[in-house]
């Protein structure tokens, strides 16, 4: 029997197309049950919902962060969501939160964790005259980008890369990271 992931977006969601798209192979371990964001807007969602997984959005806007996070935790139980992917989700995750899905949340982060935790991953590597740079995928922990890492890729940083050119070859390797780590891990 499949998992039922759930995937937490704030925007377009390249990460999250990469896991519905691996979710199409029939030897996958998990199916999309619910993409959902905190941006209405959110380019994702419309892209999810044309291949006809099931999307929520909930804007937190003059909403108490409990209150918000509520109706999300509602969606994904509602949905039959086991466990939830982080893609591109932009909102930190209240401590309740992460100890309700506790050890059934991962996040992809643009760093070869423990390095450079939270934003400007890149700029920070390069400026650190780093060789390499990457992405992890880890569990979701009340430490911002803390929890245990259950994969990574690695990415030379070349001469003359920017933030830019290496965030672009940081996240084309990341397409293919999140879907295999998140399947081996469901079949844990």
């Amino acid at each position: 029997m499949k998992k039922r992931l759930g995937i937490l977006i704030s925007g377009r969601g390249s990460n999250m197309a990469a896991l519905i798209e691996a979710a199409a192979a029939p030897d996958c371990p998990y199916t999309v049950a619910l993409v959902a964001s905190d941006k209405p807007e959110a380019a994702g969602l419309a892209w999810a919902a044309e291949r006809g997984v099931a999307t929520f959005a909930q804007s937190p806007k003059g909403m108490p962060k409990a209150e918000y996070e509520a109706k999300i935790d509602a969606a994904l139980r509602n949905a039959g969501v086991e466990a939830i992917a982080l893609a591109g989700y932009m909102r930190l995750l209240s401590d309740d939160f992460v100890a309700r899905w506790r050890g059934r949340i991962v996040n992809i982060h643009p760093s070869l964790l423990p390095k450079y935790k939270g934003l400007d991953t890149h700029a920070r590597a390069i400026a650190a005259g780093d060789v390499e740079a990457g992405a992890s995928v880890h569990i979701v922990t009340e430490e911002l980008d803390g929890g245990e890492v259950l994969g990574q890729a690695r990415v030379a940083i070349l001469p003359g890369d920017t933030a830019d050119t290496l965030s672009a070859r940081v996240l084309a390797e990341e397409h293919k990271l999140y879907p295999k780590t998140i399947a081996a891990w469901l079949c844990g």
